[in-house]
């Protein structure tokens, strides 16, 4: 590590807020690698639904009976970190249990059901707590909560590497060429950066399709104009520092100057802008999600959580949108926190 660099990582650890956004994001992250083995629910997408339960409270309480299914498909465990494995049995919520006759009572808010008999011998049973209640559909909303986490991460990831892709030659090229070329590329850069970022996103999306790597594509293709500009002013001030005229005077090709010696010296504006286009990139997900034309069911995003009981904060149970999207709000927070830590502790000026 340079002496530059080190002097900004002591500046940065001192700063408690911008650790407390870093140390989120790596919790989060932790997370969202993990959900399957962190989550109560890890079936894919934390699906299993139980409309018997629907919409309960957090901290609800209930007893599940276990029966065993005849066929169950064995999965590795690297597919079963990745995408969940199925139940091997079949859930059933129960209210009450008579072990000696074999039977039981299904629940039922408020109702008492017939009962039920016992066709397996070999069930089980199990007291389960549902930490952050249950959904409209009976699922259960903390591993759609932690499960929901793979996709925001994943979109500001790859969005923010799709901008950084386009966006970082982009406004190399024109702060370092000047003339026709710089003209070019900021008459494209002010043509997409007229058109409202979220309309933007909703014609490509409409456009490539509704689904989840659609987002990915749709959301990087509209941030890179951010990352043009900001680098081009960055080499247009960087361009005339003696090191790069030595370059010139010593016939180095000009790619060799603008990636070898200029590039790396812009690069702590480009970290910066780059934290404030993933927690952008997370709000616009958690949109086109809220409208329909992100993440399609049953693969659970934030937004869509939003959309599907936004209609129940009225019905004394608006934990069920109040939950998701406290998570969006934590994680757009720990990003601002962590991108204004680095541009205080990346200022060479300070």
């Amino acid at each position: 590590m340079s002496s530059l660099g080190h002097i900004a990582w002591k500046k940065f650890r001192k700063d408690k807020v911008g650790m407390f956004g870093l140390l989120l994001i790596l919790l989060t992250t932790i997370l969202a690698a993990l959900a399957y083995l962190f989550s109560p629910d890890n079936s894919p997408y934390a699906n299993t639904m139980h409309l018997e339960i629907a919409t309960q409270k957090p901290g609800f309480k209930v007893q599940i009976l276990h029966l065993p299914k005849k066929q169950t498909k064995q999965t590795s465990f690297f597919n079963r970190l990745l995408q969940g494995s199925p139940n091997k049995t079949r859930e059933i919520p129960i209210s009450e249990i008579d072990v000696q006759q074999m039977r039981y009572r299904p629940f039922a808010a408020d109702l008492s059901m017939p009962w039920k008999s016992i066709s397996q011998e070999n069930y089980q049973l199990e007291d389960r707590t549902y930490l952050f209640g249950t959904d409209k559909y009976g699922r259960d909303l903390l591993s759609r909560v932690l499960i929901g986490s793979r996709i925001s991460l994943a979109v500001g990831f790859i969005s923010v590497f799709i901008s950084l892709l386009i966006g970082i030659p982009m406004g190399a090229l024109a702060g370092f060429y000047r003339g026709w070329i710089d003209n070019f590329i900021m008459w494209l850069v002010n043509v997409v950066w007229s058109i409202p970022t979220l309309l933007m996103v909703i014609a490509i999306t409409l456009a490539l399709g509704k689904g989840f790597w659609q987002v990915f594509i749709a959301v990087g293709l509209t941030m890179w104009v951010e990352v043009a500009r900001v680098v081009r002013g960055q080499v247009l001030s960087v361009r005339e520092k003696e090191y790069v005229q030595a370059g010139k005077a010593l016939g180095f090709h000009p790619f060799r100057i603008i990636f070898k010696h200029v590039l790396p010296n812009v690069m702590a504006a480009v970290i910066v802008i780059s934290a404030a286009n993933f927690a952008a990139a997370i709000l616009i997900e958690a949109g086109l999600s809220f409208l329909g034309i992100g993440a399609q069911p049953p693969m659970p995003s934030w937004g869509a959580m939003i959309k599907d009981h936004y209609a129940y904060i009225v019905m004394n149970k608006a934990y069920l949108a109040v939950i998701p999207g406290i998570a969006i709000m934590l994680l757009v927070l720990a990003f601002v926190l962590l991108g204004n830590a680095l541009r205080d502790a990346l200022d060479v000026r300070a």
